[in-house]
């Protein structure tokens, strides 16, 4: 089903109960880095995040040679990056209703104490009927949650939580205790993006992006997109 820098997904068959499921397999230098024992601890803490617009964790483990695995609902629909390749700008509701929806769940895991880390139009699943569900919040955890020293272990082997378009200035900066606000931050940049076709900044580089979200304010998004109401743009 797709393909990223932490993992592989599978459309698989649940034989036990005889349902399709997306079967996400961590890629080997990552499971090394994580280690199984913290792997299935973060995951089994994802997997009793019950909400509507949360997508679950149905079960997970480890192959006979190490492989990580855990299962998800498989979603007909498609990713939010998908649709804005095809529209590149939501209708003003759309945006708006996908972006309440995914507070809504940000405000529940916040409550329970997680932080996602790694919200972007590719950790947004969109069902055919148009509801919004946030995805990957235990391998977020995992990743950068919990204040242990795996962090370090995978910035050593060049991986890191969030994408640079989205992240926080804090996440940027390199904080390792991130709260709550990181995730509203990210999630107003994508709500950005579904308004105005484009992330708030962007650069040639990774390093110049960060450097002009860390000296710079963002821009007004009605200056691309005037239809914009006032109330939304003094929100963002």
């Amino acid at each position: 089903l797709g393909r990223g820098g932490m993992a592989t997904v599978y459309l698989a068959t649940d034989q036990k109960h005889g349902r399709q499921v997306a079967l996400k397999v961590l890629h080997p230098d990552l499971a090394a880095s994580l280690g199984p024992e913290r792997f299935r601890r973060e995951i089994g803490f994802a997997a009793t995040l019950s909400h509507p617009h949360i997508l679950t964790v149905l079960d997970s483990g480890e192959t006979s040679d190490g492989q990580l695995w855990f299962t998800m609902p498989y979603v007909e629909g498609e990713t939010l990056r998908d649709h804005l390749r095809r529209d590149k700008q939501l209708s003003i509701d759309e945006a708006l209703r996908i972006t309440r929806e995914i507070a809504s769940a940000l405000d529940y895991a916040h409550e329970k104490g997680v932080v996602h880390r790694d919200i972007k139009p590719e950790n947004l699943l969109l069902t055919k009927r148009g509801d919004a569900l946030l995805a990957d919040f235990g391998i977020a955890r995992a990743l950068g949650g919990g204040g242990d020293t795996s962090g370090a272990t995978l910035t050593q082997t060049g991986l890191s939580v969030g994408t640079p378009q989205y992240m926080s200035p804090e996440q940027a900066s390199g904080e390792r205790d991130l709260t709550s606000r990181s995730d509203i931050y990210t999630l107003a940049v994508v709500c950005f993006e579904m308004l105005a076709g484009e992330p708030p900044f962007t650069a040639p580089s990774t390093q110049a992006m960060i450097a002009k979200m860390m000296t710079s304010d963002p821009p007004s998004v009605r200056t691309l997109r005037p239809s914009v109401p006032h109330g939304v743009d003094t929100v963002l």
